[in-house]
């Protein structure tokens, strides 16, 4: 019999790539994970993780028996949102994480309605770039994901989560006021290609559209300063230290940078609430997603 425990150490494995990294997911030390590892190979008989020195990875067996925890783990999330709801359970806490301009537009007006026609449910919000919040829901640290459509995203597939879109918002080009093309209606990507870039760190979701836009538009950008708050990206703008594209509705209004609309179909960002698999029926869950859908 395969112990299900050991089948979340292997998920935490694939999911975070190495032993230390998982280690610290579930809270166990590196030797923990090891030794319920290499209890999960003696119980399936399998070779399951390959070994190079201090490094680790899966081998086909081992990909496979993930496959098969993913389902176990959504199976165990349906129960409890079965229990739960035949308790009818209406009254607890649901922990959410979301990016800061997505918290403006929807989870605080989600939160103001939830006052008012749910009250026992609390929502608990942590600020957290969509990067970083599907991980801390797949480690069970939160209960609602908000992110976006980005390259390392978990695909739409993907088995372990479940998806509610929410909204799409184009980005514009945010430029200094005296730059040239300030004036203009609206601004080509491809006139600047001679520009310095302002643009959020590596991994932020917001990097790739800058990315893809100006690969759509034949180049690389030459990012020169970086920052994951929109507010400091519109200050070094306004300074002329470069140009940014930036989400519509992010706050940027700082003197001395100019937002302009991107000619033709601007990029975008579509925009989710995601939760664990198995887990969308439960009571609280589908209170808190209605009030961020509606």
């Amino acid at each position: 019999m395969i112990d299900p425990r050991r089948l979340r150490v292997l998920r935490a494995l694939a999911d975070h790539g190495t032993v230390t990294a998982a280690g610290a997911a579930l809270h166990l030390t590196p030797s923990a994970v090891s030794q319920q590892l290499a209890a999960l190979e003696a119980e399936t008989g399998q070779d399951l993780l390959r070994r190079r020195g201090r490094r680790v990875s899966l081998t086909a067996a081992g990909e496979l028996l993930v496959g098969h925890a993913n389902a176990v783990a959504a199976e165990l999330e349906r129960a409890s949102a079965t229990l739960a709801s035949f308790a009818a359970g209406s009254t607890g806490r649901v922990q959410l994480a979301s990016f800061a301009s997505a918290i403006t537009q929807v989870v605080a007006p989600a939160v103001a309605a939830l006052r008012v026609s749910a009250p026992s449910v609390t929502v608990v919000v942590r600020d957290a770039e969509g990067h970083t919040s599907v991980p801390l829901l797949l480690d069970g640290e939160i209960d609602v994901a908000i992110t976006e459509e980005y390259r390392s995203v978990p695909r739409t597939d993907d088995r372990r989560l479940t998806r509610f879109p929410l909204y799409a918002e184009p980005f514009d080009v945010l430029l200094p006021s005296a730059h040239p093309l300030a004036g203009e209606p609206d601004v080509d990507v491809r006139d600047l290609a001679d520009e310095d870039w302002v643009a959020t760190l590596p991994g932020n979701p917001c990097r790739d559209v800058v990315l893809l836009a100006c690969e759509s538009a034949g180049y690389v950008p030459r990012i020169v300063h970086v920052s994951d708050d929109f507010r400091a990206v519109a200050a070094l703008v306004a300074a002329g230290a470069g140009v940014a594209l930036v989400p519509r509705d992010a706050p940027i209004r700082v003197p001395g940078a100019t937002p302009v609309p991107v000619r033709g179909r601007a990029p975008q960002r579509r925009v989710f609430a995601a939760v664990r698999r198995g887990s969308e029926d439960h009571p609280l869950l589908r209170t808190v997603l209605d009030a961020l859908t509606a």
